[in-house]
């Protein structure tokens, strides 16, 4: 057990005078206040903090909430997921890391693929010298140079089902051949991961091609992203069911010690290929001294432990202890560090050498429906208005006045803020948003529901953390006044996803970050095929929606392409599988001890790029 400083004590003093002078709580709250640091501090004895018996240098951060359930590629679909397992496994292409607006480099390949004249032929050249980090699955225990083989390997267990994949979306119907594949080894009594795939044409150890069906505009985004990471087929045969639990990668950071829902401990790889920090920065990266690192070997720092944070009050308690070395400012704690009207961090922050980094999100926060559901499901008139009623019934902007404090966008549509088919001012036409109260009880009525009658109460799922209880009360209130009753379950995140991926969940809410800066990411939300356990969560089906979808698939970025967005997005708001939208703008704060932190959550191996310097 780890005994709290005198100087903790203080800071959580100065914590509790801040809160009480902001207006946000009494003393009785302050009181509690600091009785959780030193409940946190005393009985959950965080000893990884110790820096001064810790030679190493060592990251620490935060994952607000119960964290990932495992490391599997093909299994990730949360952001949290992507947070752990962008650390251990290297995909063909990464992000830059100061480019801003965001651009693509090499990762495991050794130059940007090449694009036949066709528009569907893809040439790869793989990185001489990549090795897998040492395992015992390999020979010798010593890992193996990554080839082309693994990449056809890595990419083939998201067909099979037996591996549960969550990401088939990104390629069904995209790579030649694979869907038939997929349906064919499914199919057989075993699947066979060395029967050929058409679009797959190995040239060499580390050149192939990849044949698409036709030019797809989001393939090159798709080779970043934490699903089509590449794997070692040695570690899931040997590993089997617990291959989730033993990633075995070439990225930057090797598992030293993983206790899920509590921490996630990592040190550097030390056969990790030569990467070094970027050079090529905007004027203000120069500036802001995120470019003094160049030329550095990565990664630079020794170790990374992620602490997992269901509830963001020990989250915050433990930044301002200097526990963590960089915080999302939570929305109640908001005014605490920021002046609300200028949005800029409050002197005794700065003056304590903290700087804060404000991100716009790619963000679509939304209250889903079950369109499978035999209450709120379905596609009939006395359905949508049923759902439209709800919709009118709810008031976002006190939602987001109440817990955002008034900062994120509210808009119309799926489509967020900074991308092509976001509506003018948010604002769509004939959109259902709320509050209308005399137009939701009409609805009401046309439902069949007239005053709540007859309709039974409602099952609501939602996060248990951070302020989401809050929410669903002010969801519950908001709807009483239609004679709405709302059953409220708060779960831990991991098992709402479980929950809404096995279409138990009537009703429930959660947010969607972009994987990349295309609105198509958003739309591939109402597809049909993409059902879950895939990214339609709602279990939306339209054939106009689908066959719109497919088109755009195909088409670069063009007014055109943006006029059929739109369309497709209005379609949606019509048949209203969800209530939405809002985006919010994340607020990061670090300790000065943090260099070259420039964070965003498009992708998530950037910290490999930080460094630590102790005060």
């Amino acid at each position: 057990m780890e005994v709290i400083s005198l100087w903790e004590i203080q800071v959580a003093r100065t914590h509790c005078r801040r809160r009480i002078a902001s207006g946000m709580s009494d003393s009785v709250r302050a009181g509690n206040l600091l009785a959780t640091l030193l409940l946190v501090s005393c009985c959950l004895g965080l000893t990884g903090c110790n820096r001064k018996a810790d030679s190493l240098k060592t990251l620490h951060f935060a994952i607000r909430s119960d964290g990932p359930k495992g490391m599997d590629p093909v299994r990730v679909s949360t952001q949290y997921d992507h947070v752990a397992t962008a650390q251990v496994y290297d995909t063909l292409l990464q992000y830059k890391y100061l480019a801003r607006p965001l651009d693509l480099e090499p990762s495991l390949l050794a130059e940007m693929p090449t694009i036949g004249e066709d528009g569907v032929t893809w040439s790869f050249r793989l990185k001489k010298g990549v090795h897998f980090c040492d395992d015992e699955c390999f020979p010798a225990g010593k890992g193996r140079e990554v080839v082309t083989r693994d990449v056809f390997y890595s990419w083939k267990r998201m067909a099979d089902l037996g591996n549960t994949p969550k990401g088939w979306w990104l390629f069904k119907a995209t790579i030649a051949g694979f869907d038939e594949y997929r349906d064919a080894q499914n199919a057989a009594e075993t699947f066979n991961y060395d029967a050929p795939v058409e679009g797959f044409r190995e040239i060499s150890d580390h050149e192939f091609q990849i044949v698409l069906t036709e030019p797809v505009t989001r393939f090159r985004w798709i080779l970043a992203m934490p699903q089509t990471a590449i794997v070692a087929r040695e570690a899931v045969e040997k590993y089997g069911r617990e291959f989730p639990h033993h990633p075995v990668g070439t990225g930057p950071w090797i598992v030293e010690d993983w206790q899920p829902s509590r921490h996630l401990r990592l040190q550097r790889n030390p056969g990790y290929r030569a990467e070094v920090y970027p050079d090529e920065a905007s004027p203000q990266d120069v500036e802001l001294g995120l470019t003094r690192a160049a030329g550095q070997r990565l990664p630079i720092a020794d170790r990374l432990e992620y602490r997992m944070f269901v509830q963001d009050q020990p989250m915050w308690l433990n930044f301002l202890a200097k526990r963590i070395d960089y915080s999302q400012v939570p929305a109640e704690y908001f005014n605490e560090a920021y002046i609300k009207r200028t949005q800029r961090l409050r002197a005794s922050y700065r003056d304590e050498g903290i700087t804060s980094q404000p991100i716009v999100l790619f963000d679509f926060i939304f209250t889903g429906f079950n369109m499978t559901d035999s209450v709120v499901g379905g596609y009939t008139p006395e359905k949508r208005a049923l759902r439209r009623a709800i919709s009118m019934a709810l008031d976002i902007e006190e939602r987001n006045d109440t817990f955002y404090n008034g900062i994120n966008v509210v808009y119309d549509g799926m489509i967020p803020p900074g991308l092509a088919g976001h509506p003018p001012d948010g604002v769509a036409p004939n959109s259902p948003r709320g509050p209308n109260l005399e137009r939701a009880r009409e609805l009401l009525v046309e439902a069949g529901y007239p005053n709540g009658e007859g309709l039974q109460e409602l099952e609501y799922y939602s996060g248990r953390g951070s302020n989401y209880p809050e929410q669903a009360e002010m969801m519950q209130r908001q709807l009483s006044r239609l004679g709405i009753r709302l059953k409220v379950r708060l779960v831990d995140f991991s098992t709402l996803m479980e929950i809404v991926d096995n279409r138990k969940a009537q009703l429930f809410s959660f947010a969607w970050g972009s994987d990349y800066p295309d609105a198509e990411n958003n739309l591939a939300l109402f597809y049909g095929p993409n059902r879950p356990p895939s990214s339609n969560h709602f279990c939306y089906e339209n054939p106009q929606y689908d066959r719109l979808y497919e088109m755009i698939l195909t088409m670069p970025p063009s007014e055109e392409r943006t006029k059929i967005y739109e369309q497709m997005r209005d379609i949606v708001l019509n048949d209203m599988p969800y209530v939405g939208s809002m985006a919010r703008t994340r607020f990061y704060i670090a300790h000065k001890r943090l260099k070259n932190f420039k964070p965003s959550e498009t992708f998530q191996n950037w910290t490999k790029y930080l460094d630590i310097e102790e005060e």
